[in-house]
């Protein structure tokens, strides 16, 4: 199973659990290099900061389900985190609450000629992630995002 293909369904099938514990499921990354893959889970928790406790509570509610679902196959590493000071956004709930906030974000397909951008974030409207880059507002369609983090 492709990567983003693997991060969807598993974002579908374990963002409802972490939400009904309080938590909120931030990104989810799994990467194939070395031996062994890794999945990682960046989690906040509802109000704001996310304890070492909440990384073990995390940690230990997701691999009871992860082995329930067996998805990955295999033997993997789990790691859960917070987002930390440059928390990606990924949902477009994220661009509306941090609407106002420094960002980076990284397109997939190069818009108007650039695949980079870095200014404040306007918003979304429509699925289009708009920042303002130095006074010149620029827009990319969520679709088309490869990655975006607050730029603190």
């Amino acid at each position: 199973m492709e990567n983003r293909a693997l991060i969807k369904q598993l974002w579908e099938q374990l963002a409802p659990d972490l939400t009904e514990q309080g938590y909120e499921l931030v990104e989810l990354e799994y990467a194939r290099g070395g031996r062994t893959p890794v999945l990682r889970f960046y989690v906040d928790k509802v109000g704001g900061g996310v304890s070492l406790d909440d990384c073990a509570k995390v940690s230990q509610l997701l691999s009871a389900l992860l082995d329930k679902l067996d998805f990955i196959g295999g033997r993997y590493v789990l790691e859960v985190s917070s987002p930390g000071v440059d928390r990606p956004l990924r949902q477009a709930a994220d661009f509306r609450r941090f609407a106002g906030e420094p960002v980076r974000l990284q397109s997939l397909a190069p818009v108007e000629g650039r695949s980079r951008f870095r200014g404040t974030l306007e918003g979304i409207e429509d699925g289009l992630i708009l920042v303002d880059c130095d006074g010149k507002r620029c827009a990319v369609h969520i679709e088309n995002l490869k990655s975006a983090r607050l730029d603190r």
